[in-house]
């Protein structure tokens, strides 16, 4: 059996479960005949740091010291032409290690004696070093909280008794969510947030998410469900921060006459804006609504789930057994439900519809308020589709879903994660970066996922402290109906690197759900398994192509 792997390298970030759905009325099948296919892995070159965050540095120069000679008669050594000098500075550089951490060099001059070093990291919490002049020492933090801290160090020189203090302002890597909305913040049908009017072939629409209603200046990131209409020829559209490198992955992939939405997670620029580019060959309208905001400051971490199954209108699952009526809601309690905490302020969920009477859209929002203009999922009749959204809970921790359509249909909700001010997770974007295209030959030498084979990933190997990402999950070229299952494997990588791996569960979840000759992208929200790996199952028994981006990971420090 032939295996390769994601090395455990520092390019390497996450991994986890999926955020999966129940794939509606979908039967277990058993593998091809002949016998199951042979699972393959994914490898990414050492030397590509395709999912390494970017480190940030903060500087504070030496010249920036505040100095004081020693005072008479204070233990100061008598003066001598060692000693007598009390130029002493101190020059500063902090570096981020990961969502919470921090590193600091500091470098003494203006003397080679040894030094005392107390660094106040400004959360409260001081660590003492000592050192040598003109030599550097460095210093490790882990903040509790993402946010901004002023770093105070004091050197003292051990001989002459000299000080020199100086300052740096650093802020932590990770962000925290704030729920907002749902709120439309762009229509191109209506001239909602941007110019009326589609969005030309290859062109650009931007968006401005900070200082655009109740969201702050100093957004680091943004949760829209962005949707595709009206579109005359295929394409895709592709999200990413306002005066950044237009990113090779993709978020939403459309056909002629599809309505498309797909739940995104994008940086903002520092100008406050993102943009949506339209890969399509005509012209298309772009709608995005907002769900909610990240920033460096203390509020909500994200905390993931193994998928529980939340809503099920086919047995009666959370609400009352039977199709939700055309233009009917339903509500139904997710904080304090044993998975998702009471203090959650919103949650993440992956929302299919099935059997649906007519074409329509559904909406999913805070319990107590009026449904907002905003949709999370469009369907047509009889098709079953699925989209991950992330909801704000309502202060009783309840959500309602409703159903935009004339005629009935069924609604499955399952939970994958949530956001509270408990959660110790913090989220950190990674540059969008494509993990695995099984069309592309050159990287991938097996060809498409044969049916009811999976594809594994090792991601959070060896990185126990990433605990979970975020992925973009496309299925293109399918052969025949079904759904994609993404689930934490129980083998570890040394199992598949011996050859004593075993075959998993046949999983009965789902990620994205389709039909013949389609292509239906859905973020992935996922949890790291028990060895870090992951598995993408082809639940159907016709080959498909696979594509996945990584967007960004949840850190705890």
């Amino acid at each position: 059996m032939s295996y390769r792997r994601i090395a455990a390298s520092a390019a390497v970030l996450a991994a986890g479960v999926s955020l999966a759905t129940l794939a509606p009325g979908a039967a277990q099948a058993a593998g091809p005949a002949g016998g199951k296919p042979k699972p393959h892995g994914v490898t990414v070159p050492d030397t590509a740091p395709k999912v390494k965050p970017e480190t940030t540095t903060f500087n504070s120069p030496a010249n920036r010291s505040v100095k004081q000679a020693p005072a008479a008669g204070k233990g100061a050594a008598p003066a001598t032409a060692e000693t007598a000098a009390t130029d002493i500075e101190v020059g500063l550089q902090a570096f981020t290690t990961s969502a919470h951490g921090m590193e600091l060099d500091t470098v003494t001059t203006g003397t080679t004696n040894p030094v005392s070093i107390s660094v106040e990291w400004g959360d409260g919490a001081v660590s003492n070093e000592s050192g040598t002049g003109g030599q550097t020492t460095t210093s490790a933090h882990q903040y509790g909280k993402p946010g901004g801290y002023t770093v105070k160090v004091t050197v003292k020189d051990q001989v002459t008794q000299a000080t020199a203090v100086n300052q740096v302002a650093v802020w932590t890597r990770g962000s925290h969510y704030t729920p907002y909305g749902p709120t439309r913040l762009l229509d191109t049908r209506n001239g909602t947030g941007t110019a009326q009017g589609k969005t030309p072939a290859y062109g650009v629409t931007r968006l401005k998410i900070a200082g655009n209603g109740g969201i702050p200046e100093g957004v680091t990131s943004v949760a829209l469900n962005v949707t595709v209409t009206n579109a005359t020829s295929g394409g895709h559209v592709t999200a990413y921060a306002d005066g950044s490198e237009r990113p090779t992955t993709s978020n939403v992939n459309f056909a002629p006459g599809q309505t498309v939405p797909n739940l995104v997670i994008v940086p903002v620029g520092r100008n406050g804006y993102v943009d949506l580019y339209n890969g399509g060959w005509e012209s298309v309208d772009l709608i995005a609504d907002v769900t909610g905001y990240f920033t460096k400051s203390a509020s909500s971490g994200y905390t993931p789930l193994t998928p529980q199954r939340l809503v099920d209108t086919r047995n009666g699952t959370g609400t009352a057994r039977g199709q939700v009526k055309g233009y009917g809601t339903f509500t139904t309690q997710v904080a304090g439900t044993g998975w998702v905490a009471p203090g959650a302020t919103a949650v993440a969920l992956n929302v299919t519809v099935t059997n649906p009477k007519s074409d329509g859209h559904l909406t999913v929002y805070p319990s107590g308020q009026q449904a907002p203009t905003a949709s999370n999922l469009n369907f047509t009749t009889g098709q079953t589709v699925a989209n991950s959204v992330i909801v704000p809970v309502g202060p009783d921790g309840r959500i309602t879903v409703r159903n935009g359509a004339w005629n009935p249909t069924d609604v499955i909700v399952d939970v994958v994660g949530y956001y509270s001010p408990d959660s110790a997770n913090a989220y950190v974007p990674v540059k969008p970066s494509r993990l695995l295209d099984t069309r592309d030959g050159s990287q991938w030498k097996w060809g498409p996922l044969e049916g009811r084979g999976y594809i594994y990933m090792p991601l959070a190997d060896g990185l126990p402290h990433t605990k979970g990402f975020v992925l973009n999950s496309t299925v293109t070229n399918t052969k025949d109906s079904g759904y994609l299952a993404v689930t934490p494997d129980p083998n570890s990588l040394s199992d598949y690197d011996n050859g004593s791996d075993v075959w998993p569960p046949t999983p009965t979840s789902s990620t994205l759900n389709w039909t013949w000759n389609k292509t239906v992208p859905n973020l992935v929200q996922a949890a790291s398994g028990p060895s870090g790996i992951i598995d993408f199952w082809n639940q159907s028994d016709g080959d498909i192509d696979l594509v996945v981006d990584i967007f960004g990971v949840y850190q705890d420090n």
